[in-house]
């Protein structure tokens, strides 16, 4: 498909990649969006934190996160805000997760670290540290959910069972965003090459959960998206099972780094949007509109899905960090419009800009 003429170019937000999304939908910050990307500047690493009272037509910085870790590398950072009380944590709580210390070496010992802001974003304080690595290994890619029961769950993807797997995705729970307990397997894929990782977890209107992520070294295919249901968002099923891959008509899939939205829409009320870094034909070869395109389904990710305008464009999107790598989305305009926010290169420098489009 050729994506349409957008309304408005994309604009700058900020340097860095990684950006994350969320509508607040409690207290009185209620209806604003926020922003985060994992940035860096003189200081080192950090997230700038961004406010938009326009419906994503603009942004401006409200906050930023620091950790003292931050200095020896920080990543893939995620925005949640809580729905309801966790513990002495009120609803509206936005929370910041993020991986700390890829960059300490060969001793490093990387950690998931939560921070959490009660006003809407502004001033951030350093709430619990949620996994170590005890080995050189990485954790990465944290996502929260809470499930049905009202508990917390903080999900991530695991290099510590090496050589076993090179990768799986494990959770920890908590009761107050404090204390978390044992690990426990999500997704652990044989052969010992194959590589689970970028989770997503979305709570379906019906009370069920949407459960994204990746496989990488699996089959043919590199890096592709699988998704699972959860009746709860506690328990998702054999951990050995790979799930639902994700797939075009005519094969074309998405590369790398998928996230998924919900947006208003189709037959049963709910649209599922996705965005992914590459788009390739079945081959992986990318298509003419790598870097332009959306996949959406209406049937909870069941059945066919079907290509979307992007509202960002990263045509050059390639297997990077930085390109269209990890994009975010957001409904906006009473769901008439999609918020993107995607990373691209300017000048040797990884940039995100935002933009919005038609959801349809």
């Amino acid at each position: 498909m050729a994506p349409p003429a957008q309304g408005a170019e994309r604009q700058r937000l900020a340097v860095g990649s990684y950006p994350r999304l969320v509508r607040l939908e409690h207290g009185v910050y209620k209806g604003r969006i926020i922003a985060a990307v994992s940035g860096w500047d003189a200081g080192g690493p950090f997230a700038p934190v961004f406010e938009s009272t326009d419906e994503g037509a603009s942004f401006h910085q409200i906050g930023q996160i620091r950790d003292p870790e931050g200095v020896k590398g920080e990543c893939c950072g995620t925005l949640f805000e809580l729905p309801r009380r966790i513990g002495s944590l009120r609803a509206g709580t936005l929370l910041w997760a993020a991986s700390y210390g890829q960059s300490a070496g060969p001793e490093r010992r990387m950690a998931i670290k939560i921070w959490a802001s009660r006003d809407g974003g502004r001033r951030w304080s350093f709430l619990s540290e949620a996994a170590r690595s005890h080995n050189d290994d990485g954790v990465w890619e944290p996502e929260f959910d809470v499930d049905a029961g009202g508990t917390l769950w903080l999900h991530f993807a695991d290099e510590t069972e090496a050589p076993r797997y090179a990768q799986v995705l494990n959770r920890v729970g908590s009761t107050d965003g404090i204390h978390w307990g044992t690990k426990q397997l999500t997704l652990a894929i044989p052969p010992d090459r194959v590589r689970p990782g970028m989770p997503q977890v979305r709570r379906l209107p019906d009370g069920r959960y949407y459960f994204g992520y990746e496989i990488c070294n699996y089959g043919k295919l590199y890096c592709n998206p699988y998704f699972k249901i959860s009746p709860d968002g506690a328990n998702f099923g054999d951990p050995g099972d790979p799930g639902t891959r994700v797939v075009a008509p005519g094969g074309d899939y998405f590369q790398h780094a998928q996230t998924v939205t919900l947006f208003p829409g189709g037959p049963n009320g709910t649209r599922i949007l996705m965005v992914g870094q590459l788009y390739t034909n079945p081959k992986g070869d990318p298509l003419p509109t790598n870097g332009q395109v959306l996949l959406a389904n209406d049937d909870f990710g069941a059945g066919p899905w079907h290509e979307v305008p992007a509202p960002v464009r990263v045509p050059s999107a390639f297997n990077d960090f930085c390109p269209n790598y990890s994009s975010a989305l957001l409904p906006v305009d009473g769901g008439r419009d999609v918020l993107e926010i995607a990373a691209d290169y300017e000048n040797g420098l990884c940039t995100t800009y935002f933009g919005k489009g038609p959801a349809n």
